[in-house]
């Protein structure tokens, strides 16, 4: 198992955030163009050292700090247009065939863009990006957990939802700002039929979890890492108490984010992330990067890091992937025909090559 042929395997990703994924250079370029002067430096390297190190501070409001100038510089349309485009094809060229990458427009309105505005840009990047490309990619919006926009983001998700956008989320500061500060707005989801996932149990604990899924509707978890808080015992012997078996029961996607839960703080390294236990306790648990420039990380990176960390191989990861896959929320036939179109054939072709390089 190695990096090469990682790249090369189908990968499902279902938690990255757009202004979380710039590259260094556009943000110096884009800043550049745009008149944004709030950059610590304009060195492409410094600029890349600079977002990771202030990523690692074991804090996710010191995390989310960082996002001033990615979100400083994507305040006109050319420059969502640009950022989608290059998230895009950069997860292409990462080996992803479907991705649900998030964004929240209410942060891109300083310059006078309005939501729809924001929309449009956004979704022609993409667009654009993945055309030619192995990848599918759609949007998840999300609402700012600490403001008051949240039903006006819900009903900008459903007005798109024919042009893009597959679900609703809310994300920030978790700590303080439950999940049902927001309840009219997922009510007003699921009325329409849509979809939802929260941001719950990254930074604050059990309630987080238990309110976006009892009172909410969450259909998967953002994160939900903290859901180890109640699971007790020994390894081999672990004792589930009545949330977790619930979440486990019912199927309820865990979207976990190795590296950046390492970043602010979750745990010390990739070896003690709890996804080693989630997963042999057989949650439905999904890989994904979260923010690939604050965590210098990729999808590549993430299946590198939990090889070495727990020894998965092929197996593994398309235990993952195809988790990955059932929990998105595209369109059920979307969904069957890239697990059986792309994901197991691509699965059972590195396995016969891995196998002849045996001998």
């Amino acid at each position: 198992m190695n990096e090469e042929l990682i790249r090369s395997l189908p990968k499902v990703l279902l938690h990255d955030h757009l202004d979380g994924g710039l590259r260094p250079r556009t943000v110096i370029e884009l800043a550049e163009e745009f008149g944004y002067r709030g950059l610590p430096t304009h060195d492409v390297g410094e600029l890349a050292h600079w977002f990771n190190r202030g990523a690692k501070r074991n804090d996710l409001v010191l995390y989310l700090e960082t996002f001033a100038h990615t979100v400083g510089v994507m305040q006109h349309r050319d420059a969502i247009e640009r950022v989608s485009f290059e998230c895009a094809r950069d997860l292409a060229a990462d080996g992803v065939v479907y991705a649900e990458v998030r964004m929240a427009p209410e942060l891109c309105t300083e310059a006078g863009l309005t939501l729809d505005e924001v929309m449009a840009a956004m979704m022609d990047g993409f667009r654009r990006g993945a055309a030619g490309t192995e990848l599918t990619i759609h949007a998840v919006l999300s609402a700012m957990r600490t403001a008051a926009r949240s039903l006006e983001i819900a009903e900008l998700a459903v007005r798109w939802r024919e042009s893009g956008v597959v679900g609703f989320d809310i994300a920030g500061a978790e700590a303080g700002y439950p999940p049902t500060r927001h309840l009219d707005a997922f009510q007003y989801v699921q009325r329409e039929n849509f979809h939802a996932t929260i941001h719950a149990g990254e930074a604050f604990g059990l309630p987080s979890i238990w309110e976006a899924v009892q009172f909410c509707g969450a259909e998967r978890l953002g994160h939900g890492v903290r859901l180890v808080d109640d699971i007790v015992g020994p390894p081999g012997d672990e004792q589930l108490g009545r949330l977790a078996a619930y979440v486990r029961d019912r199927r309820i996607p865990l979207e976990l984010c190795p590296t950046s839960n390492v970043n602010t703080g979750v745990c010390a390294t990739i070896s003690d992330h709890p996804i080693g236990m989630l997963r042999r306790l057989r949650f439905r648990v999904t890989v994904n990067t979260d923010n690939r420039l604050m965590s210098d990380t990729s999808m590549t990176n993430e299946l590198v890091q939990l090889h070495a960390a727990f020894g998965w191989g092929l197996d593994d990861f398309e235990w993952l992937t195809v988790n990955a896959m059932k929990s998105a929320f595209a369109p059920f036939p979307e969904r069957l025909k890239l697990i059986n179109g792309q994901i197991k054939p691509r699965y059972a072709l590195a396995r016969a090559e891995q196998t002849v390089g045996r001998f």
